[in-house]
C-alpha cells in the first residue's frame, strides 16, 4: 500500500477508536471516576512498555516534569467530566457539546501563549452560541447535568491543548503523555474519597465484562490510537490530521445510532444545534491555515 494512503488509513483507524471511547463510557458500568482511574492506571503500563519512553523518561528536566503533572491533573478531569456526561446524558448529546472545544481554545491559547486572539476565531465562537441554545433548548431536561459536565470538559480539554502545544517538543511524545497520565492517576487516587461523597460512592472493582471494556478503552482507543495518530504525521500534514480529527464527534454520534439507537432519544432541534456547532469545526482550520497564509 502507497505509504500515504497508510497513513490516512492509521488516521480515520485512529479518530474512529477515538469515537469509540464515548461508545465505552456507555458501556462500562462502573462510574466516571474509577473508569477514568483504571484507564490511566492500564494505559500508562502500556506506555512503560513501548520502546524508548523509559530513556527518555530518564532524562527529562525535573522542571519540565512538574509541568507536565499539572497538565496531567487538568487531563483527568477533562476525562472525568467526559465520561459523566456520557452517563448524566448520553453520547450525542456528550460529543455534541464536546464540539464546542474549538470554541473555547479561540480564547483560551491566547491567554496561554500570551498572543492576540484572532477575530475570525471569536467570530466562529459567535456562531456556536445559537448552537448550544439549540441543545439546551430542545434536549431531555434530565440531562441538564450531563450537558453541564460536557461544557467543562470541553473547557478543560481546551485548557490541556493549548497548554501541550507549549511543551510538545521538550521531550519524546509518549514520555510526556506517561508523566502527564501517571500524575492524573495519582490525582484521582487522592481525590477519589471526596468526589464519591459529592457525586455518590462506586465500586473500584469492575466486573468481568468492564474489565475487557476498560482494557479495549485504554490499550485500543488511548495507546494505540495515540501511535497511529503520531505515525500518520510522517506522511501526511498537521493540518490534513487535524481536520480529520474533527469526524470525530461524528463518528461518535453515529456509533451511538447504531449501538444504542440514541437518534430515538434525540429530536431534530438537538441535531440542529449540533449540527451548527460541527460546522464551525471544519471551517475553522480552514480560516486558519487561509488567514496564516496572508
Amino acid at each position: 500500500m502507497n505509504p500515504v494512503n497508510k497513513a490516512y488509513l492509521q488516521l480515520h483507524t485512529a479518530v474512529l477508536l477515538f469515537g469509540f471511547t464515548a461508545i465505552l463510557g456507555r458501556l462500562i458500568q462502573i462510574s466516571e471516576l474509577p473508569m477514568v482511574w483504571w484507564r490511566l492506571l492500564i494505559t500508562c503500563t502500556s506506555l512503560l512498555l513501548l520502546p524508548g519512553v523509559v530513556k527518555a523518561l530518564r532524562a527529562m528536566p525535573r522542571q519540565l516534569i512538574w509541568r507536565l503533572a499539572g497538565i496531567g491533573v487538568v487531563v483527568a478531569a477533562h476525562w472525568v467530566m467526559f465520561f459523566g456526561a456520557v452517563k448524566y446524558s448520553n453520547v450525542s448529546v456528550t460529543l455534541g457539546v464536546m464540539a464546542t472545544t474549538s470554541f473555547f481554545t479561540a480564547f483560551v491559547e491566547p491567554l496561554v501563549k500570551k498572543t492576540r486572539v484572532r477575530w475570525y476565531e471569536v467570530a466562529l465562537g459567535i456562531f456556536v452560541v445559537p448552537g448550544m441554545y439549540m441543545i439546551f433548548r430542545f434536549t431531555n431536561d434530565g440531562y441538564l447535568v450531563g450537558i453541564l459536565m460536557a461544557l467543562v470538559s470541553a473547557i478543560l480539554a481546551a485548557f490541556f491543548s493549548s497548554l501541550n502545544a507549549l511543551i510538545v517538543n521538550e521531550s519524546s511524545p509518549m514520555a510526556i503523555t506517561f508523566v502527564e497520565l501517571g500524575s492524573g492517576w495519582i490525582f484521582l487516587s487522592l481525590i477519589a474519597p471526596f468526589y464519591g461523597q459529592i457525586f455518590g460512592n462506586s465500586t473500584f472493582i469492575p466486573s468481568l465484562p468492564d474489565m475487557f471494556w476498560l482494557a479495549i478503552l485504554a490499550l485500543a482507543c488511548t495507546t494505540f490510537a495515540y501511535v497511529l495518530a503520531l505515525n500518520c504525521l510522517k506522511h501526511i500534514s498537521a493540518f490534513t490530521s487535524n481536520l480529520t480529527l474533527n469526524l470525530e464527534p461524528i463518528y461518535g454520534i453515529i456509533m451511538a445510532w447504531l449501538i444504542f439507537q440514541e437518534n430515538e432519544e434525540l429530536n431534530s432541534g438537538f441535531y440542529i444545534g449540533a449540527a451548527i456547532i460541527l460546522l464551525t469545526i471544519f471551517i475553522h482550520p480552514l480560516l486558519r491555515k487561509n488567514f496564516e497564509k496572508s
